[in-house]
């Protein structure tokens, strides 16, 4: 009867333990955690699961493995907001699946990602033939984004968090020379400062960031 009540109590107090270091952890969508975020959630349930298990273990033993973790979180959630190199290193980049209709099979492969998988995503956006496909972007997350040719199209972003996005440059015909030439002319000589930055109807798009 004891075991029974320490696991009726534990649950309660563990309900609100998890429900706080969740809240804590930001908002996000289930569609939307990176790997490092499932590892984490994995990881909490499986600790949660072993202080239920034995009623006669200590319960501090499973409380403070799951506040190390959230600590571990919101320090990495630090770095990734701080740091594009350290984000992508954690959560990965987007890769172009499609582009103008055409299937990329290298990336497909490189990424495990096949056929069926990409119909099936298309028809869940009702799209019913690759050919009205401008660019299809398999995100970290697994979703597919999908941007067809007669609507508005993708801006790739030519500096983020302050770093030049040398392959968008590319994709856009351009280099670094010429885009840090055309900071110069706005009278910005440090890429640190920008924010974000883009490339449309011809002309940059730059927003600076409020602190630096």
């Amino acid at each position: 009867m004891n075991d029974i009540l320490i696991i009726i109590l534990r649950t309660f107090l563990l309900y609100w333990i998890i429900l706080g270091i969740l809240r804590l952890m930001g908002k996000r969508e289930v569609g939307e955690l990176s790997i490092f975020d499932l590892v984490v959630f994995l990881l909490i349930a499986e600790i949660g699961a072993l202080a239920l298990d034995d009623p006669k273990s200590k319960f501090i033993h499973a409380v403070v493995p799951m506040v190390i973790l959230l600590i571990i979180q919101v320090g990495v959630s630090y770095f990734s907001l701080k740091s594009k190199y350290f984000r992508d290193a954690m959560e990965g980049k987007a890769s172009i699946i499609m582009k103008d209709g055409i299937i990329n099979e290298k990336e497909m492969r490189k990424q495990r990602y096949n056929l069926d998988d990409l119909l099936q995503q298309l028809r869940e956006q009702q799209i019913g033939s690759i050919q009205s496909v401008s660019y299809a972007f398999l995100e970290p997350s697994g979703n597919l984004s999908v941007f067809k040719k007669e609507s508005q199209q993708y801006v790739f972003p030519l500096i983020i968090d302050g770093e030049i996005q040398i392959d968008h440059l590319q994709r856009l015909g351009k280099d670094e020379k010429w885009l840090r030439a055309e900071l110069e002319e706005k009278s910005i000589l440090e890429v640190k400062k920008i924010f974000y930055c883009s490339y449309e109807d011809d002309s940059l798009y730059i927003q600076l960031k409020t602190s630096f």
